[in-house]
């Protein structure tokens, strides 16, 4: 069996967590009789600097003739980047926005799990943590504030911006169907966070929320307001199961909760369609601080690809491989330096993804 996969290494750090991310591909699928074949395009800086877009149309063709999508990371460092001179719909994030929209990407899953042997390296403190926290983000990706209108204008000599969010029942209603479905893999517990007391947006979403949990008898539905869900998130992180939120409110949280766990460079997250094909990458950036160094950490990329093994390609003992890899790697003392303690053995980027592709076997 073969699968096609489209590689979008992108900025930064991205062609670096994604060789290694791809060289544990192969060895699992050694193991498991499955074979894959990559096709690479460009998506953000560097289609800018190529061919000055973000996404060209016909890198998107291949992605969306692809089973899935594969993605390191894009963009650089707003303050010192001549991406960022750009006009919005220029910027390396546009490709990003195109491409979960243009392959009808609308729901979000960001996993935030704590480690046993990353537990010292959480910012908070033992006793908040206990046995650690298991919960999933599920954000709604194609809606929203970055999705509605927006525009600059001068009004009586002011200049004024203008971000419009939207969102439809129906938007609402698919993400909550998500939500539920994979909460009743796990907990069976959804807390459905919004911003209900200000906003109309959040007022339709908590309607449909509650019409979808009818459906759910088995499974418990709570709503909580952004602004407390993030004090809880640092106050009882431990009562979280399945977060479902809307996008702008979903970006923040999951970046939120990926520091929870230690180090953001832990976290993968996979974006889905109605159909099989799906987008997968980590929930970190390009870092172009380190970019280069052969220093960053590639689990999350490597997560991100056992996620798109088990929803994409159903190949859910290959995917429990490679999470079993990664949890090995960890419990044999194997850190890259965003997460390095004492008493561990700090390794590199391509150190890191071979030991656990030496797991996968």
């Amino acid at each position: 069996m073969n699968f096609n996969v489209t590689l979008i290494p992108g900025d930064g750090i991205g062609p670096e967590i994604v060789a290694e991310a791809t060289k544990v591909l192969d060895r699992v699928g050694k193991r498991f009789g499955v074979t894959f074949t990559y096709k690479k395009i460009l998506m953000g800086g560097c289609s800018i600097d190529a061919y000055g877009v973000p996404l060209t149309e016909e890198a998107l063709a291949i992605a969306k003739a692809s089973d899935s999508v594969l993605l390191g990371a894009v963009g650089g460092n707003v303050g010192n980047s001549s991406w960022y001179q750009l006009p919005p719909e220029l910027r390396p994030e546009a490709g990003l926005l195109k491409i979960r929209k243009e392959l009808g990407l609308f729901a979000n899953i960001r996993p935030a799990y704590l480690y046993d042997e990353l537990k010292a390296a959480c910012p908070l403190n033992p006793e908040i943590i206990g046995d650690g926290f298991d919960m999933v983000i599920m954000r709604e990706l194609t809606g929203g504030i970055y999705f509605g209108k927006r525009y600059t204008e001068e009004v009586d000599g002011v200049m004024k911006a203008t971000d419009i969010c939207t969102y439809d029942e129906n938007e609402i209603r698919r993400i909550a169907v998500k939500g539920f479905e994979i909460a009743r893999k796990r907990k069976k517990r959804v807390i459905s966070v919004d911003k209900a007391n200000v906003l109309d947006t959040s007022r339709l979403w908590r309607k449909v929320v509650e019409e979808v949990a009818k459906d759910y008898p088995d499974v418990t539905l709570s709503h909580m307001l952004v602004d407390n869900c993030a004090m809880q998130l640092v106050k009882d992180p431990k009562q979280f199961d399945v977060i479902l939120t809307e996008n702008m409110f979903g970006d923040i949280l999951s970046d939120e909760a990926s520091m929870v766990t230690g180090s953001i460079g832990m976290l993968s997250s996979a974006s889905l369609s109605e159909g099989r094909l799906g987008l997968y990458e980590p929930s970190h950036g390009s870092a172009p601080d380190i970019a280069g160094k052969n220093i960053a950490n590639p689990i999350a990329t490597i997560l991100s690809a056992a996620m798109m093994l088990r929803y994409s390609f159903d190949l859910d003992e290959a995917a429990d491989a490679v999470e079993a890899a990664v949890k090995r790697a960890l419990k044999e003392g194997y850190r890259t330096a965003d997460i390095m303690s004492e008493g561990c053995r700090q390794v590199s980027t391509t150190e890191m993804g071979d030991i656990i592709a030496g797991f996968c076997q």
